[in-house]
C-alpha cells in the first residue's frame, strides 16, 4: 500500500496523525535518531509465518522478537519469514518498510511488548513515519495481543 493510500485510509476513518520525513534509513535504531523519537515509541512490524501461513507481529522498536516466547504464546509452528516469502504481498511498499496494517493485506495482527500512547510506523517507504495514537491504531488493526 502506497503511503498515500494509507493517508487516504486514515483520513476516511477520521483519524489524526502526523507525517514525519527524514532521510533514508533502514533500521529501527537509525529511524528513531533520524526523526526524534525514541525507539520505544516506533511499531516494528516483524513478518512471521505461523503454522506455514504470513503473518505480523508489531512490537515496540526497541524490544527484539523471541521467537520461543512467540511460539509459546500461540501454540504454533512459528519462524521468521523471509524477504522472498512477503515480498509481493505488499504492493508499492519497500522491503522493510511496511506499515503495521496487516489487516489491509489480508494477514493476522499480533502486538507484542507494550506499545506506547503514541506510535510510529514506516508507512511503505524509508523516508516518512506515520505516527498516531494506539487507541486508534488498535480500532482500525484490532490486533491479537499476546
Amino acid at each position: 500500500m502506497p503511503i498515500q493510500k494509507l493517508k487516504d485510509f486514515l483520513d476516511k476513518h477520521k483519524v489524526r496523525y502526523v507525517s514525519i520525513k527524514h532521510s533514508p534509513v533502514y533500521t529501527t535504531q537509525e529511524t528513531a535518531q533520524a526523526a526524534h523519537i525514541p525507539a520505544k515509541d516506533i511499531a516494528k512490524v516483524v513478518i512471521v509465518k505461523i503454522d506455514g501461513e504470513l503473518a505480523m507481529v508489531v512490537m515496540p522498536g526497541n524490544m527484539r522478537l523471541d521467537m520461543r516466547d512467540l511460539r509459546e504464546a500461540l501454540d504454533s509452528s512459528v519462524k521468521l519469514a523471509t524477504e522472498d516469502d512477503f515480498q509481493g504481498r505488499f504492493p508499492g511498499c519497500e522491503i522493510g518498510a511496511m506499515p503495521p496494517f496487516g489487516n489491509l493485506y489480508e494477514m493476522d495482527v499480533y502486538t507484542m511488548g507494550t506499545l506506547p500512547p503514541q506510535i510510529a510506523f514506516n508507512a511503505g517507504t524509508h523516508l516518512e513515519l506515520i505516527q498516531l495514537g494506539l487507541k486508534d491504531y488498535l480500532e482500525l488493526v484490532r490486533p491479537i495481543a499476546l
